[in-house]
């Protein structure tokens, strides 16, 4: 039913002044054909007149009146004491031309609520299915949902045999999560038509929580949805939800048995499948579905980042270098084929696809921030630097250039790293506080704390309410010689974002740095080791610092058993220059020489005798 779904779309203002022009242009043939052509033809002239439209003033009430002929002329309107929008009155006559006008004109003076009160008055009246539409489209735009499913429930009920109002009632009360009015309504359709097209009703009507979508389905449930593809689909996806992927592959196959190629309903099939059968067998069903739809880009990536999920980069980069024979010129297919390249180490392959990339303007910057990525994994670093270098796309450029700042480093070339944060803070001020704090770190990694922490004071008076610079000036402080102001500044951060847990650990590295047994110094590193790695807050790098903060605390107090049960297995798993150096001081406490002897010879070979290994500060893609 193609009526149903032009309603709840914003039509261009032009097309409903056209729209609302033929609507009175009907309702003045229908005068014509009933009054007097007298009456007629100053209707007309005052519709032939728009340059003095807007300024009609209809009068607050037109009393009735009699011809010379004693026939009465169109009936009374009084405007200003129309009944208010939830009363309907309706009366047995057509729509008052003269309402319409003031309907109209209000609308246009920006009175929606008077507008829509005249219009829903005069919906009531006989052959006006026109006029209900307007009354409803003007309520979606104005009032909120209830409302129009209110007005649009009573004008289905006083007119039952409209088969579009049912449409609209059923797509306003699921809108309005009205599960029992939209199940009764939709049943309604379906033992009218159990093939009607419900697609455009079901649009933007998916509940977000879980209990909607639970009274959406058990609303759904009763309704026989055989022969209807779309209330199929609708049931197959909130099972899917549900968990009870057995009933709704019943429902998919349905919705597929009425569509079978359409792409959606493959896709959801295969969601539900890879529930319930093996990968093999998922991926065969696609494999199937794409060669039945050899032209579906979506379906070819969906097969893509299947086979991806599945840890298949091989056979994805096959059917990736397929999909951009087949779509030469769609710049994604291109990218992600070129991404895979990178990830299987086809650097060949990757730099004739990002430089295919690079003759589209649009994705310029990507194709060079990639062409960088692989010149840097294949230790091309002059090469890697300048492709970096013209990266100038603002969510790439960042991280673009603190990679060249590292391979700068690389080459012990100090100046030229800063020389890179100074153009860049030049060029994209949004980033100059990170460019601060950079620089700030390459100062300290040349043993010049003093001249960094100065940096980084002069940019926390630029940027007095940058965390960033707040944090990177407070660890810059020394725990002891500089204890009053650091807790300050960690104080304050704390006030600002009391959830950071950077902000909390450092806090207590401080307290435990000053006081040994603090308790509260204890308790914040101990909730952070805590926390749970299938936790969102997790985080793998500060819950090693805080292992390393309480290890630390255990050394000082001469607990040496302590410092191995907090430290071994993780440097087992992940071995850092810290980690190694607290467990070789704890073995050195407990008189175990052979550990002593084992593991130093360990940080001997992996950290070159306690120094900074510089290519761990490349951070690879």
């Amino acid at each position: 039913m193609i009526f149903f779904g032009s309603l709840f779309r914003a039509p261009p203002a032009l097309d409903e002044r056209l729209s609302l022009r033929a609507l009175l242009n009907l309702i003045i043939e229908r005068l014509c054909q009933r009054y007097r052509l007298t009456l007629s033809l100053a209707v007309c002239l005052c519709l032939s007149a728009p340059v003095h439209a807007s300024a009609i003033d209809i009068p607050a009430k037109v009393e009735n009146q009699q011809n010379s002929a004693g026939e009465r002329l169109p009936e009374t309107v009084d405007v200003q004491r129309l009944a208010p929008a939830s009363i309907w009155q309706p009366e047995l006559s057509e729509p008052s031309l003269y309402a319409l006008l003031a309907a109209e004109f209000a609308a246009d003076r920006d009175d929606k609520q008077r507008a829509i009160t005249i219009y829903k008055q005069q919906s009531f009246k006989e052959d006006a299915t026109a006029v209900f539409e307007r009354a409803l489209s003007l309520s979606l735009q104005n009032e909120s949902v209830g409302d129009s499913l209110q007005f649009a429930k009573t004008w289905q009920e006083q007119n039952p045999d409209h088969v579009p109002a049912w449409f609209y009632v059923a797509h306003l009360a699921l809108r309005a999560h009205d599960y029992v009015l939209a199940g009764e309504t939709l049943n309604r359709i379906l033992r009218y038509d159990p093939r009607a097209d419900l697609s455009e009703m079901l649009i933007g009507i998916y509940p977000n929580t879980d209990a909607d979508k639970r009274d959406l389905l058990a609303a759904l449930q009763p309704l026989d949805s055989t022969q209807n593809a779309s209330l199929s689909v609708l049931k197959a996806g909130l099972l899917y939800q549900f968990n009870e992927p057995e009933i709704a592959i019943v429902h998919i196959n349905r919705a597929l048995a009425r569509q079978p190629d359409y792409v959606p309903f493959i896709t959801l099939k295969a969601d539900i499948l890879r529930k319930i059968v093996t990968a093999e067998t998922v991926a065969n069903y696609l494999s199937q579905a794409r060669l039945r739809n050899p032209d579906s880009k979506s379906l070819y990536l969906y097969e893509i980042r299947y086979l991806l999920d599945l840890k298949q980069s091989e056979q994805a980069w096959k059917l990736l270098l397929d999909a951009h024979n087949r779509f030469n010129d769609d710049a994604e297919i291109t990218l992600l084929a070129a991404l895979v390249s990178l990830d299987i180490e086809q650097y060949a392959s990757a730099d004739n696809l990002l430089n295919l990339l690079a003759k589209n303007p649009a994705y310029l910057d990507q194709a060079y921030y990639y062409l960088g990525i692989s010149a840097e994994r294949q230790q091309q670093f002059d090469k890697a630097k300048y492709y970096l270098n013209a990266v100038m796309q603002e969510d790439l450029v960042l991280e673009a250039r603190r990679k060249v700042v590292a391979f700068e480093l690389l080459d012990d070339d100090v100046a030229a790293a800063i020389s890179t944060l100074e153009k860049l803070r030049k060029q994209f001020s949004v980033f100059a506080p990170d460019t601060y704090v950079m620089q700030a770190d390459i100062l300290w990694q040349q043993n010049e704390p003093d001249e960094a922490l100065r940096l980084l004071t002069r940019a926390a008076r630029k940027y007095p309410d940058n965390e960033m610079i707040l944090f990177a000036r407070a660890q810059l402080l020394d725990d002891k010689n500089d204890y009053i102001v650091k807790r300050t500044l960690l104080n304050h951060l704390r006030a600002l974002d009391p959830s950071n847990l950077a902000y909390q650990l450092s806090y207590a590295q401080l307290l435990l740095a000053n006081e040994p047994n603090s308790e509260q110094g204890l308790a914040l590193a101990t909730d952070i080791i805590q926390i749970r790695y299938d936790d969102p807050r997790y985080d793998n790098e500060l819950h090693l610092q805080a292992l390393n903060i309480l290890a630390s605390n255990a050394l000082t107090n001469q607990r040496y058993q302590q410092v191995i049960d907090y430290l071994q297995t993780p440097y087992d798993v992940f071995p850092t220059l810290r980690s190694g150096t607290l467990l070789l001081r704890a073995y050195q406490g407990l008189g175990n020489n052979a550990k002593v002897e084992a593991l130093l010879a360990d940080l001997q070979k992996r950290f070159s005798f306690g120094q900074h290994n510089i290519s761990d500060r490349i951070q690879l893609y």
